[in-house]
């Protein structure tokens, strides 16, 4: 469904995404773990298509950022990105018009009813509170019904409902044989769901880990996570160690002696 071949994101001479590269097949709940500025959101933009970069994306063979590639692929940003002159009922026309869906009308309400929405049908944009911003901007995201949902930190800003809700849905979504891509620092809040996991660090793919060949290992995503991330961290402080016990030997001058 998703390859990601060789792909290189710089902000001026710093790579925020590093020669990444994976496949991710039709079905499943796979995440994007990492801590902050891993480079996790920056992947996701490219994926999308909101960002230019080295190397090829392709979403069911297609290039990502064509128009029949996003036919395919469902987008829930970190930040909600709401129209404020736009109701919540609007925002839904809105994307049944762009993706030109027909017979729309019942799966709309059922998703803003699910999401406590129903009631706020009139509310702008800029009248939601974080969490319903969340809401509508994921009911946006699923209205297409997409093969491919991208979600940037889905669980952050929802309450305790909410996320039970969309986690319910995940589960629905992997039955039905959609393919989830979900980027977090959150580990917990993918605890028993997710199938592949994806660890990023500094730009770079550090893990790439079934949930099978964890659990014949008898590890948790958890503790995987921090051995990588720790042990990348313990190696980055000795190099920076080195490095500056050399620039210290550098600074003395030949022959100098204390008198």
């Amino acid at each position: 469904m998703l390859v990601v071949s060789h792909v290189t994101k710089r902000y001026n001479k710093e790579k925020a995404c590093d020669d990444v590269s994976f496949t991710l097949t039709d079905g499943g709940i796979n995440v994007l773990l990492g801590p902050n500025g891993a480079g996790k959101s920056t992947l996701m933009k490219s994926i999308i298509g909101f960002l230019k970069y080295e190397g090829q994306i392709t979403v069911n063979g297609y290039p990502n950022k064509s128009v029949e590639a996003k036919r395919f692929i469902g987008y829930m940003p970190e930040i909600p990105s709401l129209y404020e002159n736009l109701t919540v009922s609007d925002h839904m026309e809105f994307v049944a018009r762009a993706y030109r869906l027909k017979g729309y009308e019942a799966y709309r309400d059922e998703l803003l009813a699910r999401f406590e929405l129903d009631d706020k049908l009139k509310k702008f944009g800029n009248e939601l509170s974080k969490g319903m911003q969340q809401k509508l901007s994921l009911c946006c995201a699923l209205l297409p019904r997409p093969s491919l949902l991208l979600m940037d930190e889905p669980m952050i800003g929802l309450d305790p409902h909410a996320i039970k809700e969309m986690k319910k849905l995940m589960n629905q979504m992997r039955e039905e044989g959609q393919t989830l891509f979900i980027s977090t620092h959150i580990i917990d809040s993918m605890d028993m769901l997710w199938d592949r996991a994806i660890i990023m660090q500094k730009g770079c793919i550090k893990g790439n880990v079934s949930r099978q060949e964890l659990e014949a290992e008898g590890k948790t995503l958890e503790q995987v996570f921090f051995e990588i991330t720790e042990g990348l961290h313990a190696e980055d402080m000795r190099d920076a160690d080195m490095t500056s016990a050399a620039e210290g030997a550098k600074s003395e001058k030949p022959g100098q002696e204390e008198r």
